[in-house]
């Protein structure tokens, strides 16, 4: 069996982080969302992975690489030279399967779990698509199938009016008649091959359609909100390591991790929570649910359930900063000299609340 990852899309609900990254290598727990779908496929036994990605820019093959130092594997890469829907990157991805069963992972989702039961599950029946199902409190921005008696009549993608309350979660399993019902829809009224139609073709040409519910949680990353709920989750699960220095002044509880180079100076840190490589955090507050990202400097400050990136700076703040999601190489600082003011520079789609 083998793996076709996604990770092109521009991300447009995650600017302006996404205007200077791709948001499938923006860090969750301080490693790239990208790397779990990986993972995840590896920790299933599918070794033979792709990853289509947006041929506009290079940055995730440079950044991910061949695959071979970090997981000794080799990865493929197939260049998506136009957005045109999920059902267009599964037909890039043709040759790559050939008559192979395969896992269609969108690389911005994460599930608890992994993939391997879903897998097993796919392999143990005949059907000729497997989808994974999660409730979810606002369907209509999902596929949303349709279920009678247990089966999935039929798949309706963003409805206005959703027939039930699951989501089409970004983890399908097909087998190569995929290949054909890509083939056989038209774009949709946005322009793109809606794998919800694909699926919507299988069911209407007699292929067997089979699911499972995820019970467990689900998260597609789309939204920041969404993105901090999945570090939360993630941090949930980690297991406490020190490699860091940390004075007699600072105390450490809960499940933390400290990586290598980072110094903690007179400072509270609380778990669950990730303290990145070199970074100092002195005189601050760390709460629960942070992970600060590589490189980064924490002074007289407090932090919590953020998301911190690297290179940034954050001295002599006066107010909590808790909520939060601060890209590479952000500086939040104390103003000097007269009159006391706040200056900002901020992209596009940023949010700033003052007090």
């Amino acid at each position: 069996m083998k793996a076709l990852i996604a990770s092109g899309g521009h991300g447009s609900r995650l600017r302006p982080i996404t205007h200077t990254q791709n948001k499938h290598l923006i860090p969750i727990a301080n490693k790239p969302i990208l790397f779990y779908a990986i993972e995840n496929a590896l920790n299933a036994g599918i070794s033979e992975i792709a990853i289509v990605y947006n041929a506009e820019t290079n940055e995730v093959p440079e950044y991910i690489g061949d695959g071979t130092e970090r997981w000794g594997i080799k990865l493929t890469y197939i260049p998506q030279e136009k957005p045109g829907g999920l059902a267009q990157v599964v037909l890039l991805a043709e040759d790559f399967v050939g008559d192979d069963k395969f896992v269609f992972y969108l690389g911005d989702n994460m599930v608890v779990g992994g993939l391997e039961k879903y897998k097993d599950e796919f392999l143990k029946s005949d059907a000729n698509c497997w989808l994974t199902l999660s409730k979810v409190p606002d369907p209509q921005r999902f596929g949303v199938p349709e279920i009678k008696d247990g089966k999935i009549i039929s798949i309706e993608e963003k409805p206005k009016n959703p027939k039930s309350d699951f989501a089409v979660t970004g983890m399908y399993f097909y087998d190569k008649n995929i290949f054909k019902a890509c083939k056989s829809i038209k774009p949709s009224e946005r322009g793109e091959l809606e794998i919800s139609d694909a699926h919507q073709y299988l069911i209407d040409n007699g292929f067997s359609i089979g699911y499972s519910e995820i019970t467990g949680w689900w998260k597609d990353t789309g939204k920041p909100l969404d993105l901090l709920e999945a570090n939360r989750l993630v941090l949930d699960n980690i297991i406490s390591t020190t490699n860091g220095k940390i004075d007699d002044k600072s105390t450490v509880s809960g499940k933390v991790i400290i990586e290598e180079g980072a110094i903690i100076k007179n400072s509270v840190i609380r778990g669950p929570s990730i303290i990145g490589k070199n970074c100092l955090i002195e005189d601050c507050y760390i709460g629960p649910y942070s992970a600060i990202g590589n490189e980064t400097e924490i002074k007289n400050s407090e932090v919590e359930y953020s998301i911190i990136l690297r290179n940034c700076k954050i001295k002599n703040v006066g107010i909590r900063i808790e909520g939060s999601i601060l890209g590479n190489d952000v500086e939040i600082v104390e103003a000097k000299g007269t009159p006391r003011v706040h200056r900002f520079f901020i992209g596009d789609n940023s949010r700033v609340e003052v007090v």
